[in-house]
C-alpha cells in the first residue's frame, strides 16, 4: 500500500504521529494555550468559509506557482516556523530544510529550533526564511541577523505576538521541559516509542542550537531559562523599524490580527505581515485568523505581502485563505505530523497530499492559477 492510499491527509499523518512520537512531544505540539477554545475556533471558522464554484471553464491544468519576496515557488504555501521541531522527531528541521530543497517552496527555521541556521541555510537550497524573536542585546541582535544572511537565509520572519510566555496546560500535565526530564515515567513514555528514543540517541538530546552561542550551554538544564535572557519577547515598533534597516532582503511581521497594527507595518516598511495567532498557542481569547483576514487585506491595499497561518489543514483551507486576502500560507503543525509520523519522507509526502488537494480544487473552483483566487479577481 503506497503512502498515498495509508496516509492521504493530515488528520491521517497526524494520527500516526501521535502512535510514533512520545506523548510529552505530541502534547508540546498539539496543545493550545488556556482552555483552548481557540485552536478549535480556528477549525471551525475555516470550516465556515464556503467557496462558490464557477463552471464550463473547460479541460485546463492549474498553475500552482506563486512569486513571492523576489523569488517563484512551485506552490502558495510553505512550512512555517516551529521551536523546537526536533523534540517530536529528530533532525526535523533537516528533513523540512532538504524538501524546501526538493520541492521548491520556502521553509522558515525558528530561533529556538534545534539546529542552527549554519546547518540549515544551505540544506534548503535557497528557499530559508529565518524567523526571529527580537534579541534584547543589539550585539546579540546583529549577530544573529548576520548568520542568517551569511547562512543563506532570504527572507526575515520577526514574531511579535509573544510578549510573555503562555500557559499550556496539557504540556505542564505531560511534564514538557527542555531537555527531558529523566523522570521514571518520562523514560516509560519514551521506551513505549522506541523508534523516536533511538532516533533521539542517534542525533542527540534536542538543543537550543542557535542560542547557545549567547549562554554558557555545558550545563543546559537551565537552557530553557537562559533563553528567555537572550530573546526579547516585547520589542516595540522602534526596534522592529531598527532591524528593518539592519536586514537587506524581504522583512515579515508574524502575529498581525488588527487593521491598525497590519498599516503601522507598511508604515515601518514591512514586505509582508503573517496574519497569525499563533496557532492558538498564545492568548486563547484572540479572534481567529480566517475571520480577521478580508479586513486586514482591505486595511494594507496591496502595499505589502499577506501571509496566513493558524489552522491550516488541507489544500482547500489554503484555497480558503488567499480567496479571501492571502498571498501565502504557512503550515506548522501539518510538516511536523509529517516527519514524525514518516521521517525523512514526511515533508514531501505533506506537500504532495497538500499540492493535490489544492490542485484537485481549483479545477473544482475553475481557477486556472493561483492569481484568479484573489478577492478581486473576476
Amino acid at each position: 500500500m503506497s503512502l498515498e492510499d495509508r496516509y492521504p491527509s493530515i488528520p491521517y499523518l497526524a494520527a500516526k504521529a501521535r502512535q510514533r512520537a512520545p506523548f510529552f512531544a505530541w502534547e508540546y505540539l498539539a496543545s493550545g494555550t488556556g482552555h483552548e477554545t481557540l485552536v478549535q475556533r480556528n477549525r471551525d471558522a475555516l470550516n465556515a468559509v464556503e467557496l462558490v464554484p464557477r463552471v464550463l471553464r473547460g479541460r485546463f491544468t492549474p498553475d500552482l506557482t506563486t512569486e513571492i519576496f523576489g523569488r517563484t515557488y512551485s506552490v502558495p504555501f510553505g512550512a512555517g516556523p516551529v521551536g523546537l521541531s526536533g523534540l517530536m522527531w529528530p533532525k526535523t528541521e533537516i528533513f523540512l530544510a532538504e524538501t524546501a530543497a526538493r520541492k521548491a517552496m520556502p521553509y522558515a527555521l525558528s530561533t529556538t529550533a534545534n539546529e542552527a541556521p549554519e546547518v540549515i541555510g544551505p540544506l534548503a537550497g535557497g528557499n530559508g526564511w529565518f524567523q526571529l524573536y527580537t534579541p534584547i542585546d543589539p550585539e546579540i541582535r546583529a549577530d544573529m541577523l548576520k548568520r542568517a544572511a551569511d547562512s543563506g537565509f532570504s527572507v526575515l520572519v520577526v514574531t511579535v505576538d509573544v510578549p510573555v510566555g503562555s500557559r499550556r496546560e496539557r504540556q505542564l500535565v505531560a511534564g514538557v521541559s527542555v531537555p527531558p526530564k529523566f523522570t521514571p515515567k518520562t523514560l516509560f513514555r519514551a521506551a513505549i516509542r522506541p523508534a523516536w528514543s533511538i532516533a533521539t540517541l542517534r542525533h542527540g538530546i534536542p538543543k537550543f542550537r542557535t542560542l547557545e552561542k549567547y549562554f554558557d550551554s555545558t550545563s543546559f538544564s537551565g537552557a530553557a531559562r537562559l533563553v528567555g535572557k537572550v530573546v526579547d519577547g516585547r520589542p516595540d515598533w522602534e526596534m522592529v523599524r531598527q532591524m528593518r534597516d539592519a536586514w537587506d532582503g524581504p522583512f515579515v511581521i508574524k502575529g498581525i490580527l488588527s487593521p491598525e497594527d497590519a498599516r503601522r507595518a507598511v508604515e515601518v516598511g514591512a514586505d509582508g505581515i503573517v496574519v497569525s495567532n499563533h496557532g492558538g498557542r498564545q492568548f486563547d481569547a484572540a479572534p481567529p485568523t480566517i475571520r480577521v483576514l478580508p479586513e486586514i487585506a482591505a486595511a494594507v491595499r496591496g502595499e505589502t505581502k499577506i501571509l496566513f497561518d493558524s489552522g491550516i489543514e488541507s489544500g482547500v483551507d489554503i484555497l480558503r485563505a488567499l480567496s479571501l486576502g492571502a498571498d501565502f500560507c504557512l503550515l506548522g503543525r501539518a510538516f511536523l505530523y509529517g516527519t514524525a509520523a514518516l521521517g525523512a519522507r514526511g515533508g514531501d509526502h505533506v506537500y504532495d497530499i497538500l499540492r493535490a488537494d489544492v490542485e484537485t480544487n481549483m479545477i473544482q473552483l475553475g481557477a486556472r492559477s493561483i492569481g484568479e483566487l484573489a478577492p478581486t479577481a473576476d
